[in-house]
């Protein structure tokens, strides 16, 4: 094929890429993205921060006042949480979009009573 006809073949393709952010990439089968904690079924035996490489997991109290403090600006998204939990609390959700400029709003608190919560002027 001559570099004129392959030009043009290329020119009627439909673009490889997305118009992003109009258009959002659907995420594959295994996609590792922001971990979600089911507090119903956490029995908070510290597994999840004990695996987790960058410490980004934190269980604070105990009983009904239990939380998990989970770190967004740490996290490697490894799965080594999800991998520890004993009773499968721990899924890693599809969520993708997870930048942001305010380290204090990139803590989110999972509770027994309220499932997330943004933790403002985080340590």
């Amino acid at each position: 094929m001559s570099l004129v006809g392959e030009a043009l073949k290329q020119l009627m393709r439909k673009p490889s890429t997305l118009k992003y952010p109009s258009e959002k990439a659907t995420p594959p089968p295994g996609f590792r993205g922001l971990p979600i904690w089911d507090m119903k079924k956490c029995i908070l035996c510290v597994l999840c921060q004990n695996a987790c490489p960058p410490s980004a997991i934190k269980l604070i109290g105990k009983g009904q006042e239990a939380k998990v403090e989970y770190h967004l600006d740490r996290c490697i998204f490894c799965g080594e949480c999800v991998d520890a939990c004993p009773v499968d609390a721990i899924t890693m959700s599809g969520q993708y979009e997870l930048a942001g400029s305010d380290r204090s709003i990139m803590v989110l608190c999972f509770g027994k009573e309220k499932p997330v919560i943004p933790v403002k002027n985080a340590p």
